[in-house]
């Protein structure tokens, strides 16, 4: 049956097909512009299909600062670029999105294409508002120092982590309220709540790729603190393994806690901004990011393969959300979700229950929960499918 016993979900995925086809129209014709969108769409399809959500200006300096980073980041993840090379590039890429002749070969597929062809992305980056283009360079500077500094640097304490998840995540979030604040359409956010934005998604997708990360060849790249993870294993590849699985899901009950002191802070962040089409492109991630929290948590599939949520539910997220009503339903429905799967034997229950009963009290207090609209419908067949 599949989607077709979910017919709200399947008029989700025919609006997203639309708009999908829309997007590949409105690719400009000058060739660096058509490069980069085009290239958006390779690396990050949901991406590019939030960026729509804004205006022409705003979605071309937002799409220019996602392939600069997502450069940036290919180069961090290219573990076959030896350590004396990498290093300087990731401290001085600040300087290489000003140079239309720049471009470094490394990482694989549409990465590789990317950085093959990065003096398109230069070019589009020249065309931009000099507003747009320091809010760029200042966090590709401070991020790619914060990378260069954690290639010789494992995440050992929780400290590490989240020093970690600022340098390759809150600057983003810093980064994207600047270019808000640029275009004129919001208030510049305090960075803490900028910080919280960036460091909730990229905690989530730290969790949700263990599977992934400690496959990586030619070897692999860990994110998961070793203050955390040494509490359940002597080695944090031993969660890979069957007769490990207890310890495993226990330690992911751990990180998917720690992730949600940020998601207060994601609620505050929201509820401020005044521009709908900037509110629907920073809603939409956060509702998949406490999502993906609520089906990661207790489950021990994060160690077996892909956890994610069906393409159903993500496209009606993409297609509902349109106020802080639906943010604040999402949140409430999905830590009721979580709150469900919680075991009562797991070490972290206590803090669990504590840090989700916040947040359902942050969401009841707004007096905007909706009744009787149920996003985590099916709960037990949520999964991809």
């Amino acid at each position: 049956m599949g989607a077709l016993s979910r017919p709200e979900e399947v008029v989700a995925l025919v609006k997203l097909r639309v708009a999908a086809g829309q997007i590949k129209r409105q690719i400009p014709p000058e060739e660096h512009w058509g490069f980069a969108y085009s290239m958006l769409q390779k690396v990050s399809r949901s991406f590019a299909l939030v960026i729509q959500q804004l205006g022409p200006e705003l979605r071309n300096a937002v799409c220019i600062f996602y392939l600069v980073l997502r450069a940036l980041d290919t180069v961090e993840d290219d573990t076959s670029i030896p350590t004396e090379v990498k290093v300087p590039i990731l401290q001085d890429f600040y300087r290489h999105i000003y140079n239309r002749d720049w471009h470094y070969s490394c990482g694989t597929n549409n990465y590789k294409v990317l950085m093959d062809k990065f003096h398109h992305v230069s070019t589009a980056f020249l065309e931009l508002g000099e507003g747009y283009q320091k809010a760029i360079e200042e966090i590709t500077r401070r991020m790619g120092a914060g990378m260069a500094k954690f290639i010789c640097k494992e995440v050992e304490t929780v400290d590490d982590y989240e020093e970690y998840c600022h340098y390759v995540a809150g600057l983003v979030g810093y980064g994207l309220s600047r270019l808000f604040y640029a275009a004129g359409t919001e208030d510049l956010a305090p960075d803490s709540l900028s910080n919280s934005m960036g460091l909730f998604l990229q905690k989530t997708n730290i969790i949700r790729d263990y599977l992934e990360d400690i496959n990586e060849i030619p070897k692999s790249r860990m994110f998961w603190p070793r203050e955390i993870w040494s509490k359940y294993a002597d080695k944090l590849e031993d969660f890979k393994y069957v007769e490990n699985s207890e310890k495993a899901v226990q330690c992911l009950n751990d990180l998917v806690t720690n992730a949600l002191i940020h998601a207060e802070d994601c609620l505050q962040y929201m509820s401020a901004l005044k521009d709908h089409a900037i509110f629907c492109f920073c809603a939409i991630p956060q509702i998949m990011a406490i999502g993906t929290c609520a089906l990661c948590y207790n489950n021990v599939n994060v160690f077996r393969g892909v956890v994610k949520m069906r393409r159903g539910l993500t496209a009606r997220v993409i297609d509902e959300t349109n106020s802080m009503s639906d943010v604040y339903t999402a949140f409430y429905e999905f830590s009721l979700l979580l709150e469900s799967k919680i075991d009562d034997n797991d070490p972290n229950a206590a803090l669990t229950r504590k840090r989700v009963d916040s947040i359902k009290q942050t969401c009841r207090s707004s007096g905007l929960l909706k009744r009787g609209t149920i996003w985590t419908s099916h709960l037990t067949s949520i999964f991809c499918s």
